[in-house]
């Protein structure tokens, strides 16, 4: 039987710390969307220079190696902490040497030793990790989620990310002015771009792991799909504030301080995040946790008065394995964790979300008119968002994930047979809003869904394996996909299509997987869903 109250019974405290913490995934849809106006803008003001001065050039491309081979010890290094919580020193430790050797050796072959002279495919290089650099920072703040959810809490973690924010918004406007370590004005930017990252892959995680753990079980899926919702509506306010920052400007002024207003324009979101979280409670889990369970039971009587009693119980029994090895319960739970991470990414999602702008302008669109588009799609997604928090509830994860899958795939193969047909147009906008549509009822706010709820209380921490992996996939799909889109040899092949095809088959792989899986999670307890990984 259900313990949780009716939904019409909640007291009004539950909505109001689950709008205060959804604020998080706004400012983590905001941060990573307001790339999508600067695209071109950054293009023309970073990396445009270099093509006609080789010394500036060389200069910008030793230090872009360096960022590069520091961001890659960096993320590697958390990917080795992750193999020996998983596997132990002994055999961890075996895996992290080889993965060590072979990561370097190929790292120097295939990009260290390269000449230092600004080729097509480096120049491509250079954007796409420009634009994609806070994915880095989203790749350290997830893996570090994890022991600052445990440590400091989720509320303290939540403070941190905004404080983040703050920085990152100034540093990115001001990228000169703020230039403190001496750094070329690129390195600078990705430098704030990385602080924002953090901060977003902090609130990725903490944002919905706090919903999850106020929220009752019959309408927990609900109020976590909110934080997707708020992702997506700090999606379109950045679009909209692009449009009309940009809207009527001479190109000139956009590529020299149009693109600062866009990045600034952060700061109000994040003052506003910043400032509510001193008023919430910390999360009934992490005050047991910590022994206090006296502030815990008051919580709980504000948050779920008519159990408060029966669920303290359930967390202090869930917690009596605090700290147990992550593969306590298997590995099918880890495996799945990270998968589900890898396809919401896989599918191709980021490049509409962050190169909407450059995909218009290939189809011939001005720049008004590109972000004009990108905020209908931005609105599409927002509005099939909407669809899934009602739904998921009602009809489950699985099939929401099964048909959003196969419907990205099959929007994905046929946009990429547009662009090869050369039939793009109102038919190509038709099925990246499709393939928006699909992904916004389903992986979008799903894949947070299931990540908050599969994991067991007393392995919580291996979440920020998943939310990492994520980030990785991320930035993997991002940095490549101007390298391949912008590829003269792909373009002359396959006018621009072959990277939409690659995401397609993503889409059916990831079908298949669900089907194969991932368990149903709809109207368990967290307790209960853990229970299942012990069977």
């Amino acid at each position: 039987m259900d313990k949780s109250p009716k939904p019409r019974s909640l007291p009004p405290v539950i909505y109001a710390l689950t709008m205060v913490a959804t604020l998080g995934g706004l400012l983590f849809g905001y941060d990573t969307a307001v790339i999508n106006g600067a695209t071109d803008a950054l293009r023309q003001f970073f990396i445009t220079p270099l093509e006609s001065d080789p010394a500036l050039a060389m200069a910008t491309i030793i230090q872009f190696k360096g960022i590069v081979s520091i961001c890659f010890v960096i993320i590697f290094g958390f990917i080795s902490s992750f193999i020996v919580r998983l596997f132990g020193k002994g055999k961890g430790g075996l895996w992290i040497v080889i993965l060590w050797v072979l990561a370097i050796v190929l790292l120097y072959i295939f990009f260290i030793r390269g000449e230092n002279v600004l080729s097509e495919s480096l120049a491509n290089s250079i954007k796409g990790f420009t634009i994609s650099s806070a994915l880095v920072g989203c790749i350290i703040g997830a893996s570090l989620g994890g022991y600052i959810g445990q440590s400091l809490g989720r509320k303290r973690g939540l403070i941190l990310a905004a404080i983040l924010f703050l920085i990152s918004a100034l540093g990115s406007a001001m990228p000169e002015q703020l230039n403190f370590m001496g750094l070329s004005t690129i390195s600078s930017f990705i430098f704030y771009r990385i602080i924002g990252g953090i901060g977003v892959g902090l609130a990725s995680m903490l944002s919905p792991m706090y919903i999850a753990e106020i929220a009752p079980a019959n309408i927990r899926g609900k109020l976590v799909s909110w934080n997707q919702f708020a992702i997506i509506f700090g999606m379109v306010v950045v679009y909209f504030v692009n449009y009309f920052i940009a809207r009527g400007q001479a190109a000139e002024w956009i590529n020299t301080t149009g693109w600062r207003w866009m990045f600034g324009s952060e700061t109000i979101p994040a003052i506003l995040f910043l400032t509510l979280l001193f008023f919430v409670p910390e999360s009934p889990r992490y005050l047991v946790l910590k022994k206090q369970e006296n502030k815990a039971h008051q919580l709980l009587q504000k948050i779920n008065p008519a159990s408060a009693d029966e669920v303290l119980s359930d967390i202090k029994a869930s917690l009596t394995e605090n700290r147990v090895p992550w593969l306590s319960f298997g590995g099918l739970v880890i495996v799945v964790g990270i998968l589900l991470s890898v396809f919401q990414q896989f599918v191709g999602i980021n490049v509409v979300l962050y190169y909407a702008g450059d995909i218009f302008r290939s189809m011939g669109a001005g720049n008004d008119s590109s972000l004009l588009q990108t905020i209908v799609v931005g609105l599409v997604n927002l509005s099939f968002t909407v669809v899934a928090i009602f739904t998921v509830d009602r009809f489950g994860r699985k099939p929401l994930m099964i048909i959003g899958a196969v419907a990205m795939g099959f929007s994905m193969i046929a946009l990429g047979f547009s662009f090869f047909l050369g039939k793009v147009g109102i038919v190509s906008l038709i099925f990246m809003l499709c393939y928006t549509a699909a992904f916004a009822m389903s992986w979008g706010p799903v894949t947070w869904v299931l990540l908050s709820e599969i994991f067991p209380n007393s392995i919580k921490g291996a979440m920020s394996i998943a939310v990492a992996t994520m980030w990785i996939a991320n930035l993997i799909v991002s940095w490549t996909f101007p390298i391949m889109n912008e590829s003269s040899l792909l373009t002359r092949l396959f006018s621009h299509g072959f990277s939409y095809w690659i995401y397609g088959l993503m889409g059916f792989i990831a079908a298949w997987f669900v089907i194969r899986l991932v368990p149903e999670t709809k109207g368990k307890r967290l307790e209960e869903i853990e229970s299942t990984w012990k069977g």
